[in-house]
């Protein structure tokens, strides 16, 4: 892909529910340090990259031989809403998936993170201190094992509770006595 070069941000948001891992990998209204200056991003910069329907992949630490899925097989699924870049990631049944998702329920990852490009017209500058992102060309998201950028939002783990179905029908037939 030719233009601007390939950026990645983090955030630290992210749930495991049985093989899946979900969360933001983007908040909006968040800043975030980025080298010299602070970073934002507004509600709407990812909108064109998801109508496009282009194929977007989940990494692991931005490597492109740690695949986890991809919009295109639909094991990843991607939505923005007023929070942020929301994501639902069905996890392999791969070395790297267990890992994954044993890391996640034990709260050792670092968060998430996306790389992207931004589009002519795609950001606006305060000075040279603060850089408003409100359109971007999203190409990845990734679960981090390290350090996010943003810090606006904490990696937690859930495991997904089964429960057998003559034990529900009691539960809801005793909350009703």
């Amino acid at each position: 892909m030719a233009g601007p070069e390939m950026e990645r941000r983090a955030i630290t948001e992210m749930r495991a529910a049985g093989r899946r891992l979900t969360g933001y990998a983007a908040r909006f209204h968040a800043e975030a340090r980025i080298a010299n200056f602070i970073e934002v991003i507004k509600p709407g910069a990812f909108a064109d990259t998801l109508r496009s329907n282009g194929d977007i992949l989940a990494l692991v630490d931005h490597d492109t031989s740690k695949v986890l899925g991809r919009t295109r097989s639909g094991t990843l699924k991607l939505i923005e809403d007023a929070r942020g870049l929301e994501f639902d990631l069905s996890l392999p049944d791969t070395q790297l998936g267990r890992d994954m998702l044993a890391l996640a329920e034990r709260g050792d990852l670092g968060g998430m993170s996306f790389g992207f490009r931004v589009p002519a017209g795609g950001e606006t500058w305060e000075g040279k201190a603060k850089r408003t992102l409100t359109r971007v060309d999203l190409a990845e998201i990734s679960v981090v094992q390290a350090w996010p950028a943003y810090d606006a939002t904490t990696v937690q783990a859930r495991t997904k509770a089964t429960i057998n179905r003559a034990a529900y029908m009691r539960m809801v037939t005793e909350s009703f006595r």
